[in-house]
């Protein structure tokens, strides 16, 4: 792996090589250029995301199995069916079936992906020593964009409609109005995307802030330090549990956003008797 003091040494190219590439080298330990090197390594993000996957991905089969052998369907849920079907119930009927009516089962698959997805990578981040993957703006712009391909995807004429040629408004109004409009549909995903990566930063960034705390007093006196300590871990504990609250909270919430942002993109269909609330703007 290179560094900035190997690059001079060896005589490279700054501009081709920069510091933490890797480099083949010969038994002589020169650069061996005929040889490409691709960094395929793993972060401890990408690691953390294929746990969570892995984790996510065996508790619904396991679970989708049990209902396969009826245990569950006709006497009261076992095990991790009655931990998790609470939870999948609620997603439907609180968040899926007022805002998506008739479409709430077409895209209620995604929206629990989205929620577990989020909520698992969420507990994670709450482990010390793990990476606290949904405070990674990578992730968060990631299923942003993914939500807003789903938006997309289910807009129709009536949606664009309202966004290029609102009804009832002076022609006067429109030039201002429509170029709103247009950006409003970017702005929901970014909603999505800054809110869920800022509230998982926040926390931890307090958590660090109270820890320093022990140490800038201790650096003035040692008994200013100790005298800190307890305090300062006092309202770490506190702050921590009001991140175990987040956690389950942000997931609720993306997941709750999405469905609302999908409702209004099919808008002005109109099926009697299905349940479809007006959508709400948020």
């Amino acid at each position: 792996m290179l560094t900035r003091e190997k690059i001079e040494e060896l005589k490279l190219d700054p501009k081709k090589y920069n510091a933490e590439d890797i480099l083949a080298v010969d038994g002589n330990d020169q650069p061996d250029m005929s040889v490409k090197v691709y960094d395929l390594s793993l972060t401890r993000n990408v690691v953390q995301m294929f746990l969570a996957l892995i984790i996510f991905t065996w508790l619904m089969l396991r679970i989708a199995n049990r209902y396969k052998k009826g245990v569950g369907v006709t006497t009261a849920p076992k095990g991790s069916q009655s931990l998790l079907e609470p939870v999948i119930t609620f997603v439907r009927d609180e968040v899926a079936k007022p805002n998506l009516g008739h479409k709430a089962d077409k895209y209620l698959p995604y929206l629990l992906t989205v929620f577990f997805f989020i909520l698992i990578n969420n507990i994670f981040g709450l482990i010390p020593g793990s990476a606290n993957v949904t405070g990674n703006i990578a992730f968060t712009v990631v299923l942003g964009v993914i939500s807003f391909v789903v938006i997309l995807f289910s807009s129709n004429k009536h949606y664009w409609g309202h966004i290029f040629n609102p009804p009832g408004v002076p022609i006067g109004v429109k030039f201002i109005l429509v170029p709103v409009e247009i950006l409003s549909v970017f702005i929901k995903p970014f909603a999505l995307i800054i809110r869920l990566f800022a509230n998982m930063v926040a926390g931890h960034i307090i958590i660090i802030c109270l820890i320093s705390m022990i140490f800038i007093f201790g650096e003035l006196s040692s008994y200013a330090g100790w005298g800190a300590s307890p305090l300062a871990l006092a309202f770490t504990i506190f702050i921590y549990f009001i991140e175990i609250l987040v956690a389950f909270l942000q997931a609720f919430i993306f997941t709750m956003l999405t469905a609302v942002f999908v409702g209004q993109a099919f808008e002005g269909e109109h099926h009697g008797g299905d349940g479809h609330d007006e959508a709400v703007i948020i």
